[in-house]
C-alpha cells in the first residue's frame, strides 16, 4: 500500500545495510505532512489516520527486529495530548522496548511541528504487543534487546516487563473488581447522582451499527486486513457514539486497549458496534466490538469475535472542559458495560501511578523538640485535611470494612473503613502505641521507639517486609496523637516522616517515606467505633498497596480483618 508524502527511516548505528544482531534498539520514523485529505471537517488530523501510520511504523519495528512478518496483539495506552492540524509535521518514532519468548513491546511517540515556528511537541505515546509468525514449522524465539545504548532505553526496557505484568493479571484483576462494583451497586453507592433519572441519557440512544467489507487495498503485506484500518474503522464508529451523547464534536483523548482476537481477510464482511458505556463528567467511555463474517458465516448468522477497544473522550469550549450528560442503562448487557466502565477508570489509574510514579522528593522533615509543636500541628492538621476530602470514591463495601481511593492530580489516596465493636478511647490506645501494630500488619517486621517528646508526640522507627526479593524498607515516623476537645469530636492518630540524627539510612534497607497517614477514630455507640485508616500514597507506600489499587489483591482488607479482631480482642494491653 502507497503511503502518500511519507519518508521512512531506519536508525540504529551505520547507514548502510540490516542492523547487527544484539546492537541497539531497532528504532524506525516515519514523517508526514499533513494535507487536507488526512483531517477532518475542524482541519484536524483525524485519529483513525494516525492509528493508521502508528500501527504501521510500529510493525516496521517489530520485524526489523524480529526478522520475521509479525502481526499486532494489542495496542494500549494510547493518550491523546494535542491536536495536529493541516499544514503541521507530525514524526512518529517507534522502536521494540523489550523481547519476550514469542511476543515484543513496541513503544511508539508521536510529535508535531509547526513548520513555521519550528516548535516541537508531542502528540501521544502508545504501546503495542506485536506476535512473531514464521514461515513454514520454524518455531518462534526472538532475540532479546540490547538495551545499553541509553538511560532512557534501559528505563523503558525495564518498565515493558513492568507493563507486561500488569497486561497479564488485567483479566484477573478485572474480574476481582466487577465483583466488588456489583456489590456496590446493589448498595447504592456505585453510580453518579448528578442529575436526576428523568434527566439521565439511556446508553442505547447512543448506539451505532456500521459494516465495512474488507477489499484488497485495505490489506497489509500478510494478505489480512490491516489492523490500523481496523482500528480507524473502529475510531470512526466510536466518535459518532459519543457525538450522540453530547449533541456535539467530542475529541478523542484516549484508547485503553486494541485487543486483536483473531484475522480477517480480504472479502471478509467487518460489522463494528459501538455504545457509550458510561459518562464520568468530564469524559466518556465508548466500547466497540468487531464482528467479522466470510460469505458462508455471513449467511449463517455466526460471526466471528476479531477485536474489541474502549475509547476516551472529552469535549472543551475555548479551553474549558465541558462535562458530559449522565447516562443510565435499561438493559442488563447495558449494567455489564455501566460497571464495566468504571472498572477499567480505577484499573488505568491504578497503572498509572504503578507506572508512572514520579519521585516526590523529600517527604521527611528534621524532627526537633524545641519544634514538636509545629510539628505535631501540621501532621493534625493534613490528616484532618485528607479525611475532609468530599470526593473519595467506594472501591468495595462488604463485612464491615469499607475501602476507598480519592486520585488528584498526580497522588492517589486511600481510606479504609472498620466498624469495630470496642470503645472509642479504647481504639485510641491501643493504635496509638506503632509497637503493637506488628500483631496485627504482617508488613511491620518491628517497630521500636527512638524518642518522644511528650504523651503527644512520639518518635517511631519501622521496619516493614522485603517486596519483590528487595532490601527491608524502614521508616522514621512522628506519631502525632490528640483526643476529642468536644463529645463529638474524633480521636487522631496523624503519622508522616522525619529525620532524626539518631537514626541515619543503613546500608541493609531502604529508607521510604510516608507523606501523610494515620487514624481516625469516631464514636457509633458506648461500644462501637468506626475506625479510617488514610494514607497519601508515597512511591515509599505504592509497592504495599499496588495489588489492591489495580485489584489483583485483596491484601488491605485481609489486614484490615486483622486489625479489627486485634481491636475487638479486650484482654490486649497497651503497655508491654
Amino acid at each position: 500500500m502507497e503511503l502518500m508524502n511519507q519518508d521512512v527511516v531506519a536508525r540504529n548505528g551505520p547507514s548502510e545495510g540490516a542492523p547487527k544482531r544484539g546492537h541497539g534498539m531497532a528504532e524506525v520514523q516515519m514523517c508526514q505532512s499533513i494535507l487536507p485529505c488526512h483531517a477532518n471537517h475542524l482541519g484536524e488530523l483525524g485519529a483513525g489516520q494516525l492509528l493508521k501510520w502508528m500501527d504501521t511504523i510500529a510493525c516496521l519495528a517489530a520485524e526489523r527486529h524480529a526478522g520475521m512478518p509479525c502481526v499486532t496483539a494489542s495496542m494500549d495506552d494510547i493518550r491523546f495530548e494535542e491536536t495536529v492540524r493541516v499544514g503541521q509535521i507530525i514524526n512518529i518514532k517507534a522502536r521494540v522496548n523489550r523481547a519476550f519468548n514469542t511476543s515484543m513491546e513496541v513503544g511508539i511517540c508521536v510529535s508535531v511541528q509547526d513548520v513555521m515556528s519550528g516548535v516541537l511537541k508531542r502528540v501521544c505515546v502508545a504501546f503495542s504487543t506485536f506476535v512473531g509468525k514464521p514461515v513454514g514449522e520454524r518455531k518462534v524465539r526472538l532475540r532479546p534487546v540490547d538495551f545499553l545504548n541509553s538511560a532512557e532505553e534501559r528505563l523503558e526496557h525495564s518498565l515493558a516487563s513492568e507493563r507486561r505484568r500488569l497486561r497479564l493479571y488485567n483479566e484477573e484483576a478485572f474480574n476481582n473488581l466487577m465483583v466488588d462494583y456489583y456489590a456496590l451497586k446493589d448498595k447504592g453507592v456505585s453510580q453518579r447522582k448528578d442529575s436526576s433519572p428523568t434527566q439521565r441519557i439511556s446508553t442505547e440512544c447512543t448506539r451505532v451499527e456500521s459494516i465495512e467489507l474488507v477489499l484488497p487495498p485495505h490489506a497489509n503485506h500478510h494478505g489480512n486486513t490491516f489492523g490500523g484500518q481496523i482500528m480507524a474503522w473502529m475510531e470512526n464508529v466510536a466518535t459518532v457514539a459519543a457525538s450522540r451523547l453530547c449533541g456535539t464534536y467530542p475529541s478523542l483523548k484516549a484508547v485503553d486497549m486494541f485487543q486483536f482476537r483473531g484475522p480477517s481477510a480480504v472479502g471478509d464482511r467487518l460489522v463494528f458496534k459501538a455504545m457509550v458505556n458510561n459518562s464520568f463528567q468530564s469524559s466518556v467511555e465508548v466500547g466497540v466490538r468487531v464482528e467479522a463474517y466470510n460469505c458462508e458465516e455471513w449467511t449463517q448468522g455466526t460471526p466471528r469475535h476479531i477485536n474489541s477497544a474502549f475509547f476516551r473522550y472529552q469535549r472543551t469550549n475555548e479551553g474549558h472542559m465541558l462535562t458530559f450528560p449522565e447516562v443510565i442503562f435499561t438493559t442488563q448487557d447495558g449494567e455489564r458495560r455501566y460497571l464495566s466502565a468504571i472498572v477499567r477508570k480505577r484499573i488505568r489509574m491504578a497503572r498509572k501511578h504503578i507506572l508512572y510514579s514520579r519521585d516526590e522528593g523529600p517527604l521527611s522533615v528534621p524532627w526537633d523538640k524545641s519544634n514538636q509543636v509545629y510539628l505535631g500541628y501540621n501532621n493534625v492538621a493534613a490528616l484532618t485535611v485528607l479525611a475532609g476530602k468530599p470526593t473519595w470514591e467506594a472501591s468495595s463495601v462488604n463485612n464491615k470494612i469499607g475501602v476507598f481511593v480519592l486520585e488528584e492530580l498526580d497522588s492517589i489516596c486511600i481510606k479504609v473503613e472498620m466498624e469495630v465493636d470496642t470503645s472509642p478511647f479504647h481504639a485510641f490506645s491501643l493504635l496509638s502505641d506503632l509497637r503493637l501494630r506488628p500483631l496485627w500488619d504482617k508488613h511491620y517486621l518491628s517497630c521500636e521507639e527512638v524518642d518522644k517528646a511528650d504523651e503527644e508526640e512520639t518518635v517511631y522507627h519501622i521496619k516493614c517486609s522485603p517486596l519483590n526479593g528487595n532490601l527491608i524498607s524502614d521508616f522514621v515516623l512522628l506519631l502525632s496523637k490528640r483526643q476529642p476537645c468536644k463529645d463529638r469530636d474524633p480521636y487522631v492518630i496523624a503519622l508522616r516522616s522525619v529525620t532524626t540524627e539518631k537514626l541515619p539510612p543503613a546500608e541493609n534497607s531502604t529508607r521510604s517515606e510516608v507523606k501523610c497517614a494515620g487514624f481516625i477514630i469516631q464514636r457509633i455507640s458506648h461500644s462501637t467505633s468506626k475506625v479510617s485508616y488514610y494514607n497519601q500514597v508515597s512511591s515509599g507506600v505504592l509497592p504495599f498497596v499496588e495489588g489492591n489499587l489495580a485489584g489483583w489483591s485483596k491484601s488491605m482488607e485481609e489486614t484490615a480483618r486483622s486489625c479489627i479482631t486485634f481491636l475487638e480482642l479486650d484482654t490486649i494491653s497497651t503497655a508491654f
